[in-house]
């Protein structure tokens, strides 16, 4: 991990004669813009030597990093987030070792493929008990609530335990793509993103790193993160991690992909379970945050937001499962109706799912979502 020196020096002042001549005046002025100059690498330095270091408890997995300060996080100044009630009692850490004990024969996901990860064997998804991270960033192309102005603070994990055929993200999710980094590295992509102005903190394909997640998250709010978080799944998910996850997410954003189990095997590695697995995580997570509606500000601080990617020949089961929203979840939950598919990877090796989607087909599944009641839908041209 990078550290910071503390190399500043001010210079020697030096102060010409009572009465300057003609050469000594310029002289004169040379020394004071000198101190100027110096006065104000005084006044910037401050704030980096004012830095102390702050030791924290490790899981094998990183070393303590100093605090951090920087602007203020771009929310709400009201807001807090639900994960800094768990920090403060201790209880964020609790939960994040009992995600942690599941990797011993692996539990986290549907698959729970049982794998030894803390021994250092790799799961279905890929991953082992070491952390790998593809990149961090502010990313302007989620969600507008998400955005806003600053972006959401992105943060994107190798490997998936879904594993789908047309994965735009293939090389990272089965690629491997990405670079170990330790729990405190996590926490400070945290704390980099909220300085850097972004709204929310999202991790993207978060499962097989529940655990990470949850302790790097609290080495970060001890540092002072406080903006929300924001997990980003591909909707298939254990009850039993969910329930972990209680009071540590702020706003959950899953995917909806599948109504039909033979859809969800083939084109998601064998996840038959996927539709009813789903569904049933969703009612959780709606029970645990609620519908999520953007504050006063434009931005969304809390709640359930579904994505739903509408797929050609109707692989999607968009019908089915826009009505199944409508009858279980509130009217107005936020859906996203996602019109981007297009065949990479190994699309091309499924003929049903070998084309773009076409303009007819999304606006029929535009024109679903309003027949079946749905009030707050993310509708895009």
């Amino acid at each position: 991990m990078p550290t910071i020196a503390h190399s500043h020096a001010l210079a020697n002042q030096r102060h010409g004669p009572a009465h300057p001549g003609p050469r000594s005046r310029k002289q004169f002025l040379h020394d004071c813009l000198r101190v100027l100059t110096s006065a104000a690498m005084a006044f910037v330095a401050a704030p980096l030597l004012a830095w102390r270091p702050r030791i924290a408890s490790d899981l094998s997995l990183g070393t303590a990093q100093p605090d951090r300060t920087g602007r203020e996080p771009q929310i709400d100044p009201a807001f807090v987030p639900s994960y800094l009630r768990l920090h403060r009692a201790g209880e964020l850490q609790r939960r994040g070792e009992r995600l942690h004990a599941m990797m011993a024969s692996c539990q986290l996901c549907p698959r729970q493929c049982g794998a030894a990860r803390l021994a250092g064997e790799r799961g279905f998804c890929g991953a082992s008990a070491r952390l790998e991270v593809a990149a961090h960033h502010p990313h302007f192309g989620e969600e507008r609530p998400l955005v806003g102005r600053g972006g959401s603070g992105t943060i994107f994990m190798t490997h998936c335990n879904l594993r789908c055929v047309f994965c735009i993200n293939a090389d990272i999710s089965q690629g491997g793509a990405g670079a170990r980094r330790s729990l405190d590295e996590l926490a400070t992509m945290m704390l980099t993103l909220q300085d850097r102005g972004c709204h929310n903190i999202n991790i993207v394909t978060p499962t097989h790193y529940a655990a990470h997640v949850v302790l790097a998250l609290d080495r970060a709010a001890a540092r002072g993160l406080r903006v929300p978080l924001v997990y980003n799944t591909s909707g298939w998910e254990r009850l039993e991690v969910l329930a972990l996850l209680d009071g540590v997410v702020d706003i959950y954003l899953p995917d909806l992909k599948y109504a039909d189990a033979q859809m969800a095997a083939t084109y998601s590695s064998g996840a038959g379970s996927y539709p009813e697995v789903t569904r049933a995580g969703l009612l959780e997570m709606h029970r645990q945050v609620g519908v999520a509606r953007p504050a006063p500000d434009g931005l969304m601080y809390r709640g359930l937001m579904i994505r739903h990617l509408v797929m050609p020949n109707g692989v999607s089961g968009t019908r089915e499962s826009l009505t199944w929203i409508a009858e279980h979840l509130p009217r107005n939950t936020y859906v996203n109706l996602m019109s981007q598919y297009r065949p990479v990877f190994k699309a091309f090796d499924y003929p049903a799912i070998a084309r773009r989607l076409t303009r007819r087909e999304y606006d029929e599944a535009v024109a679903c979502a309003r027949e079946v009641g749905l009030t707050q839908l993310d509708i895009q041209g």
